[in-house]
């Protein structure tokens, strides 16, 4: 590879890089052809991006990145894998469920959305973490929950007022 393929590559990833907010580090060596394949099916049915990078410039291109990895960097040792998603669980997701088959992808570290997770053990956390959508989802489920109250309330009371007033008195004790 030529130094001017090299800044192009560098360049690409630092690009990759400053628009994602979600990026795993991951193992996948020791997995055949077939096994690969099937992993990279099903990062695409998640819609996670995976690319085998080279270390030296991916560490080039988070060096250039307006974002801090702090010891990211440090995980850059042997065969890595690029995995990059718009939700924050969806890689770690893909991850576990490959692993019920097979010994590898192994986690080597994640960055989502500023924080950092560092080392195969930080897996099942990042599974555990919730989706922007799963959130708002959550919110507006709580938001909803007191206005459903009031509204069955409306209709068990038989539209009077004194109706309302024992059917709320009768939930709250």
């Amino acid at each position: 590879m030529t130094r001017e393929e090299k800044s192009q590559v560098i360049e690409n990833l630092t690009a990759q890089l400053a628009e994602s907010a979600n990026i795993y580090l991951a193992d996948i060596s020791g997995l055949d052809a077939d096994a690969t394949t099937r992993l990279r099916r099903a990062c695409f049915k998640a819609g996670v991006s995976l690319n085998v990078v080279k270390n030296t410039l991916l560490a080039k291109a988070m060096e250039s990145s307006e974002k801090e990895f702090g010891e990211l960097t440090g995980v850059l040792k042997g065969n890595t894998s690029l995995m990059v998603s718009e939700t924050g669980n969806a890689p770690a997701k893909v991850i576990k469920e490959f692993r019920k088959k097979s010994d590898r992808p192994l986690l080597k570290g994640a960055f989502v959305e500023e924080a950092i997770f560092i080392g195969d053990e930080q897996l099942d956390k990042l599974v555990e973490i919730k989706s922007k959508e799963e959130v708002i989802g959550d919110i507006i489920g709580l938001l909803q929950s007191p206005a459903k109250n009031v509204i069955s309330a409306l209709k068990s009371g038989g539209n009077t007022i004194a109706g309302l007033v024992k059917t709320l008195s009768e939930r709250e004790g």
